[in-house]
């Protein structure tokens, strides 16, 4: 029996990939490239020393997602496979409502088809929108304030409605904060395509001297220095979030949402300052206009999961800005530079 991983190859993706490997899965990836280097899928076998099956195939391909499911004896999926820009999601919503909402209903009609009924879903903290309050807990209102947001809370509403059809299926959303860091292999890490629509990877961007300095988006929000605060979380402890949910979906039936995230809430200044203290280098940056749609505080209150699925963050703020640098620093230019 195998977990199918749709978006394997991408950031949060491919550090599931290492874990599940780690612990003896035996994994399928799918992944189209559009937002993720084939160069991540050798990685991942030189870290776990492991074989895995890959497909270079795209969600909305019902034909090649069959292909998988009629050649491989899947048991459960774990769906990352979607686009991810806030920001160009306002410019091209109908291309983000249709890849990421119709990509995920062909791929549930399949799982259907095969007699998959155990999902867990890559949601988002945006699910939230502007919260009255932090930190932030799993029965919060929802309601996403751009089309990014909107495709996660209309995608957890479908699969609510699935499991509303049918009892038998087994779904976990987790909605995550701000993943950052890398594998402290520094093998492999957040490579975005273009300008970073990130915080972290614009810092070790800077401080590699690929961009001149780091634009901070308003200094004048309603927290402790000025500049937003947000719970950032590394991507290694998100992925293991991942195994606990997995755990979660082979042994019970029904659908339950998580917050992953630290319950801690980090500056845009504070993270630049940890940043130069941890790696020793300089950050120059300046302070502009506020963004669209950014708000002042967004932290979680992540106790259900650690109640529910055992799972709790362990890496500290020093560990993700070590492991982000330790994996620009050696990687300058992403996986082009391979």
């Amino acid at each position: 029996m195998s977990i199918l991983i749709t978006g394997g190859a991408g950031y949060i993706g491919s550090h599931t990939c290492v874990e599940l490997l780690k612990v003896g899965y035996d994994i399928v990836v799918v992944d189209n490239f559009f937002n993720s280097k084939p160069e991540v899928l050798k990685r991942i076998k030189e870290i776990t020393g492991k074989e895995f099956k890959f497909y270079e195939v795209d969600i909305l391909d019902r034909e090649g997602l069959e292909k998988v499911f009629s050649k491989n004896n899947i048991e459960a999926v774990i769906h990352f496979a979607g686009l991810k820009a806030v920001g160009e999601s306002v410019e091209i919503p109908l291309k983000y409502y249709h890849n990421n909402i119709t990509g995920t209903i062909i791929l549930c009609e399949v799982m259907q088809k095969y007699g998959v009924k155990k999902m867990v879903f890559s949601s988002s903290a945006t699910v939230y929108g502007k919260p009255k309050s932090v930190p932030i807990t799993e029965d919060f209102p929802l309601g996403a304030i751009n089309p990014y947001g909107r495709t996660k809370l209309m995608i957890e509403e479908i699969l609510r409605d699935v499991y509303i059809s049918d009892n038998d299926w087994s779904i976990v959303l987790l909605r995550y904060f701000n993943p950052i860091g890398a594998h402290e292999s520094g093998r492999i890490g957040e490579d975005p395509n273009g300008i970073p629509n990130n915080l972290m990877p614009y810092i070790t961007q800077v401080a590699v001297g690929k961009r001149e300095k780091l634009n901070i988006f308003g200094n004048d929000y309603d927290t402790h220095d000025g500049t937003g605060v947000r719970d950032y979380i590394h991507v290694v402890d998100l992925a293991k979030g991942h195994l606990k949910a997995l755990e979660k979906i082979m042994a019970t039936k029904g659908i339950d949402a998580y917050n992953l995230g630290t319950g801690v809430g980090y500056s845009v200044l504070d993270i630049v300052k940890s940043f130069e203290r941890v790696t020793g280098q300089k950050i120059p940056y300046i302070i502009t206009e506020r963004r669209e749609g950014d708000i002042d505080k967004c932290y979680a209150d992540p106790t259900k999961a650690y109640k529910e699925l055992g799972w709790k963050a362990k890496k500290n703020i020093e560990d993700m800005c070590k492991d982000s640098w330790n994996w620009q620093k050696n990687n300058p230019d992403g996986y082009s530079c391979s």
